[in-house]
């Protein structure tokens, strides 16, 4: 019985040196991923998709108005995964799809020849959250538009992508 005692009050010590674990901290793991896709604008706006995980891996794919076109695959270090990922993070949807289109209440009136960017976090166990940002929506959402816009540079596709129009 003192055994039993003796172990039980050891394994309550050994409990409180863990922290507990959050659950509104999304900690990636192998099999998940973070798929991030241009869409097309009134003019030469590079168009094109990329997917990269936390164990190196990218996929990169030029669809048009790209130095490179078709699919490469490259590598990346795990802090420029954890760059991009931080980067996007404050605007993954808790579940579910968000859409910033000029037909949602959260754009308003926009105009119609800009380009858009989808962000989708797929985890390993299944789920998957969704970001449309159409741009023509930046007047009234400034903070995303940046971040989005500029989210990829953390990422070493520079050369796949090409310069800037």
């Amino acid at each position: 019985m003192r055994e039993w005692m003796a172990l039980s009050a050891a394994a309550l010590a050994l409990a409180g040196c863990v922290a507990p674990e959050r659950p509104d901290v999304v900690r990636p793991i192998e099999g998940d991923s973070i798929s991030y896709e241009t869409g097309p604008c009134f003019g030469r706006c590079p168009v094109y998709a990329v997917t990269v995980r936390p164990d190196g891996s990218g996929v990169f794919e030029g669809k048009n108005f790209t130095a490179v076109t078709g699919e490469r695959s490259f590598r990346l270090t795990r802090a420029e995964y954890d760059a991009f990922a931080a980067k996007l993070a404050p605007y993954r949807p808790a579940t579910g799809e968000i859409r910033y289109t000029p037909d949602e209440p959260r754009c308003g009136s926009a105009p119609t020849d800009m380009p858009s960017v989808e962000v989708i976090w797929t985890r390993a166990i299944g789920d998957s959250q969704k970001l449309h940002f159409y741009y023509g929506c930046r007047r009234d959402n400034a903070a995303i538009a940046d971040a989005l816009g500029h989210a990829a540079e953390l990422l070493p596709i520079q050369a796949l992508i090409g310069p800037r129009p």
